[in-house]
């Protein structure tokens, strides 16, 4: 039984890296080649990683697997809630940074 586990555990493993390689590459391949207009490539990579996200939720961090999920999604949306305030922060200061030093006196 436990040697089932660990053969399941290393094709999870094995799977969802895999799989992250391919939406990776997937990625980079529509942007390198311009596949698309640019809202499209945008669409296309956000999309390609929010499934990459969940496959990696899935199989590495094994989200809704544990014995008690509630807590571990409460966790999990706390680190959401402070992974927005940071990247919004740092785009907010960059977009006001840029603003600040790109314009010119008259």
């Amino acid at each position: 039984m436990e040697h089932h586990l660990h053969t399941s555990g290393i094709k999870g493993y094995l799977f969802g890296f895999i799989s992250s390689v391919i939406l990776t590459l997937g990625a980079y391949y529509a942007v390198v080649e311009k596949l698309f207009s640019p809202v499209w490539i945008l669409i296309t990579i956000v999309s390609l990683g929010f499934i990459q996200a969940i496959i990696q939720l899935t199989f590495f961090l094994y989200l809704g697997k544990e014995p008690k999920p509630r807590t571990n999604f409460h966790v999990f949306i706390l680190m959401i809630v402070i992974l927005s305030i940071v990247i919004g922060g740092t785009l907010w200061i960059m977009y006001s940074l840029n603003e600040r030093t790109m314009t010119m006196p008259m």
